[in-house]
């Protein structure tokens, strides 16, 4: 008996997720899949019992869920293969599990209720239109995602059909972009950058430069977009203008041990909370790194890595008052009646930085958008702060990646985002103009 309740309650996880034992298959013979939702009831994956008898997994809103839900065939992936253990789980009341087993019938397998928001959901994937690149939405008090969107996207209702065509694509169709891309961060870093700077300058504030459009150091020049000539500039207008001079100069002035502890602080090198596949962000300046790489890591070019997930991160503490809550995907587990199995509630993962470092940041990234690149965000009915990038991702620059990261109703924040836009230089979109529609889906619907 004893060794029952064991296996039941420590080991039945393990052996259900592995795909391995052949329990799984079993266990799926008397357990019929339960559903997906999003956090309104919404249906995103359910399982339909055909004519014949046999089973069908679909999935109603095809490849605008299909990264974060993913599918139930070839391995899953996604909340599919997350939540196995639950999908699989039946918690039917005992009554009607017996009546099941007279009749030969399956039990209903619980229902798992996610924090996504259908309608934020659909803004974020309509607003990337035809282009490559991810949006990841958060709730910055709780650490709840509203949104996760990646494309080009895949229908999951036809994965098995398509298996080897998708895993030929040359443009990574079943690749998360939003948690396992890599990406070059462009200026979104200038950041963590300021904070490093912030950190080492007590008296940050009295920081002065002037823009003349470029900065040399040792044979090494940094251009302005467009070679644009800022003027005098404090740190203010610097993380505004997103001035690759002024930031240029910063970078010179840091000590890089301690900048590369900031950036561990900030996540970089490091595993990331909450239970999605992802891929580590690297900060990779060494302390004896010439002032060319220096000056580029500065500005977000050079080698350092970053996925949107972890943006969207940083953004939701700025926003949370430096306090970083743990991101989560599914906010209850309910059985087939709807009564709740299990509740999730936030946690608290780290503080990132203190609360006046968060909200010094926070004054810099009103201004990117009160005066600064990332105008095309003000005199809405809602309030941003944020920071654009635009990161170079070929040798002769002419390729670039379009970001935004930043939060709305900025006293009191409700949205985080993190958005970036693959080939920019191409596109008719940017990471600001995607921002915006899915805050006006959120303010104005």
């Amino acid at each position: 008996m004893g060794y029952l309740v064991y296996f039941n309650v420590v080991k039945s996880k393990e052996v259900v997720n592995s795909t391995y034992n052949i329990r799984q298959d079993l266990l799926a013979d008397r357990v019929l899949r339960g559903s997906i939702t999003d956090k309104n009831g919404e249906v995103l994956a359910q399982t339909v019992t055909n004519d014949d008898g046999s089973e069908t997994r679909e999935y109603p809103e095809g490849e605008v869920f299909a990264h974060v839900v993913g599918y139930a065939a070839k391995g899953k992936s996604g909340l599919e293969s997350s939540q196995n253990f639950n999908l699989l789980t039946s918690n039917a009341f005992f009554l009607e599990k017996l009546a099941n087993e007279f009749k030969d019938q399956k039990n209903t397998g619980d229902t798992v209720v996610t924090t996504l928001d259908e309608n934020l959901q659909n803004a974020a994937y309509n607003a990337l239109g035809d282009n490559k690149g991810a949006v990841v939405v958060m709730e910055p008090s709780t650490g709840k995602i509203l949104a996760m969107v990646s494309k080009p996207s895949f229908d999951p209702n036809n994965v098995s059909e398509n298996w080897d065509a998708l895993n030929n694509d040359e443009n990574s169709s079943l690749l998360n972009r939003a948690t396992l891309g890599q990406y070059t961060p462009g200026s979104t870093f200038k950041l963590v950058t300021t904070l490093a700077f912030m950190r080492q300058n007590p008296d940050y504030n009295n920081y002065s430069f002037e823009c003349n459009g470029e900065f040399s150091q040792n044979g090494a020049t940094i251009h302005c977009y467009n070679s644009t000539a800022h003027g005098e500039e404090n740190l203010t207008d610097s993380v505004a203008n997103s001035c690759n001079s002024s930031f240029s100069n910063i970078g010179l002035q840091l000590d890089k041990a301690e900048w590369r502890k900031t950036a561990k602080q900030m996540l970089f090198n490091s595993k990331l909370p909450g239970d999605v596949k992802y891929n580590e962000s690297s900060f990779r300046l060494k302390t004896d790194a010439g002032d060319a790489d220096t000056m580029m890591t500065a500005i977000g070019q050079g080698e350092t890595q970053v996925s949107p997930y972890h943006m969207a991160m940083i953004v939701s503490a700025i926003a949370n008052g430096g306090k970083l809550m743990k991101p989560y995907l599914v906010d209850k587990i309910t059985n087939y009646a709807g009564t709740t199995v299990k509740k999730y509630m936030p946690e608290s993962y780290k503080e990132l930085m203190t609360s006046s470092e968060a909200a010094q940041l926070t004054e810099y990234m009103k201004a990117v958008v009160d005066y600064g690149t990332g105008a095309a965000l003000s005199g809405a009915s809602y309030t941003v702060a944020g920071k654009t990038g635009t990161a170079e991702v070929s040798e002769d620059g002419n390729t670039v990646h379009s970001w935004f990261v930043g939060f709305s109703n900025v006293d009191n924040p409700e949205l985080a985002i993190s958005v970036c836009v693959e080939d920019a230089d191409t596109a008719t979109i940017t990471g600001v103009s995607v921002a915006k529609q899915v805050f006006d889906s959120y303010y104005n619907n």
